[in-house]
């Protein structure tokens, strides 16, 4: 740690440090953070959405996976090449998954804050600065986004990994080549191919995201015109067209079925209006911390610090508009919500972030280590406990060598080494929210089909209209599967080609069950035949 604070707050970096942008020092650094991350936050590589994105990954590596219900499967994935580059990884290296995501999702946390630093570097002078900045992000980056369900970074691989290191480094490189001291053409030339390359890995990993940092990218290009019309006319046009493309998408979208309109409302971090007070906070403070780096008085070399926040604000006040206006849900279409404007908070964050961990270390832990241990500990140690409580029941970290913690996910291993591959089992409805289940994906984990269930699928329901009705029948079908007798199961999910059924431990059944642990059990529908000699 000590060797984080050498500088002075007085000292600035030599010529050829500010132009190599301490590439050396800052891979250590770097380097020694993301191993902090991945202590403090945990890795679990099948919960949540990267549940999502796992199962498309394995369908691609084994085509007769999933032969059931293959639409809530494969359309995660339909805009976005990250699941053919994880599978070629798998084929080039020969490793197996389960490795390559633990290195993909190190590799993504790493390059996240090395972004990040660049980032910083052209805004602060003093190492300590840089550090203090990049110290609070590693620290911090599992924060939630307001009220949106996106976190800064998750505890797991999605396309979003890789698309957020790649929007960083495409604003720093436009730093880079709109500020003093610009380097040569050789220089330009190579700072313009990293910007290009980095938007386009982006664009090919999640479009949306790709698509909110170019228009921050914009943004921030015209904030850093050297004419003031530009500055001015140019940024309120980029708003306006912002405003305009969303008006578009809300006027031409297609009515919506009544099927539909339910399966949107329960996404409530679509619309901010319906959001508690504490998220809706979470978009106004930062604002307000932005605005006054910003607005506020200059120093002699902020104009970087000076335009990133001012870009941040726009941009996250062009978003708000356009949330409040479109994303409300008593409107007739939900185009605009659909496409969530407001992830564009994401930037807005970690921007923020950087800012106040500069701040912090400039004039309050400068060169004292125990400031630096005690503060940092102490924000490792909330961030840590909330890790904890999101995950009670798995382990800290889901290393793919090490057997599962979780008995939910036992239980799914289990099934994964003992069911048929064209098996097609039902669950709870709202399995992933059950005591102990800790948000881990039943396909992902068990390589089973499953009925849709509400939480997960229900989003993708809410994507793509067009599997409402399959998302609704579903549903229902599990809404109370463990409470139910098992005639009803029989008479609901029998129809349905259910043939495994997974129930909590304590439900009653006569069904055949396989395997059971304290939590749940797996059980086997009985067939015509069974039932007939019964």
């Amino acid at each position: 740690m000590a060797a984080t604070v050498t500088l002075p707050l007085s000292s600035r970096p030599k010529a050829s440090d500010s132009t190599t942008l301490d590439l050396g020092f800052a891979c250590k650094v770097v380097t020694a953070l993301t191993l902090l991350a991945l202590a403090v936050h945990g890795y679990h590589p099948y919960a949540e959405d990267g549940g999502l994105y796992m199962a498309e990954v394995k369908r691609q590596l084994d085509p007769s996976l999933y032969p059931h219900g293959t639409e809530f499967v494969a359309g995660h994935l339909r805009f976005s090449l990250f699941g053919s580059l994880t599978v070629g990884l798998v084929h080039w290296s020969r490793m197996t998954l389960g490795t390559i995501l633990l290195l993909l999702h190190v590799a993504s946390f790493w390059t996240t804050l090395l972004a990040a630093w660049l980032l910083t570097a052209r805004c602060h002078a003093a190492r300590v600065a840089r550090v203090g900045a990049v110290m609070l992000l590693a620290t911090w980056i599992t924060l939630p986004i307001a009220g949106t369900s996106l976190m800064l970074m998750d505890p797991y691989v999605t396309a979003r990994s890789i698309s957020t290191p790649c929007v960083l480094l495409a604003l720093a490189c436009v730093l880079d080549l709109l500020l003093p001291p610009a380097g040569g053409l050789a220089r330009r030339r190579g700072v313009f191919a990293l910007f290009s390359a980095a938007l386009l890995l982006a664009a090919v990993m999640h479009p949306l995201m790709a698509a909110y940092g170019f228009g921050c990218v914009l943004v921030l290009v015209c904030i850093l015109s050297s004419l003031g019309q530009v500055q001015i006319w140019g940024t309120a046009g980029l708003g306006m067209t912002a405003l305009g493309v969303a008006a578009a998408i809300q006027a031409m979208a297609p009515p919506e079925s009544a099927a539909y309109a339910h399966a949107a409302m329960t996404r409530s971090y679509w619309f901010p209006g319906s959001w508690h007070w504490y998220e809706q906070f979470g978009l106004i403070a930062p604002m307000i911390l932005l605005a006054v780096v910003g607005f506020g008085r200059r120093r002699e070399g902020d104009a970087a610090r000076v335009a990133l926040a001012r870009m941040a604000v726009v941009c996250g006040g062009v978003a708000i508009v356009i949330a409040g206006m479109f994303a409300r849900q008593g409107l007739a279409t939900h185009a605009v919500a659909r496409l969530q404007p407001l992830r564009i908070f994401q930037i807005v964050y970690v921007v923020m972030i950087l800012f106040v961990g500069a701040t912090l270390a400039e004039r309050l832990l400068r060169r004292r280590v125990l400031r630096w241990v005690t503060t940092f500990g102490l924000l490792a140690m909330v961030m840590l406990f909330a890790e904890r409580q999101t995950f009670p029941s798995s382990s800290h970290l889901e290393l793919p060598w090490r057997a599962p913690h979780n008995q939910w996910k036992q239980a799914f291993v289990w099934i994964s080494e003992n069911t048929p591959k064209d098996a097609l089992f039902a669950l709870d409805a709202h399995y992933i929210t059950s005591p102990g289940e800790d948000a881990q994906s039943f396909r992902a984990i068990a390589e089973r089909s499953m009925l849709p269930d509400y939480s997960k699928d229900g989003g993708e329901a809410s994507i793509t209209p067009g599997l409402t009705s399959a998302w609704t029948a579903g549903v229902t079908a599990q809404m109370r599967l463990s409470d139910e007798s098992d005639a009803q199961r029989i008479a609901t999910l029998r129809p349905m080609g259910v043939m495994w059924v997974v129930l909590r431990r304590s439900s009653p059944t006569a069904f055949e069950c396989d395997y059971a642990n304290e939590r749940v059990k797996v059980c086997r529908l009985p067939d015509t035949s069974d039932m007939e000699q019964h």
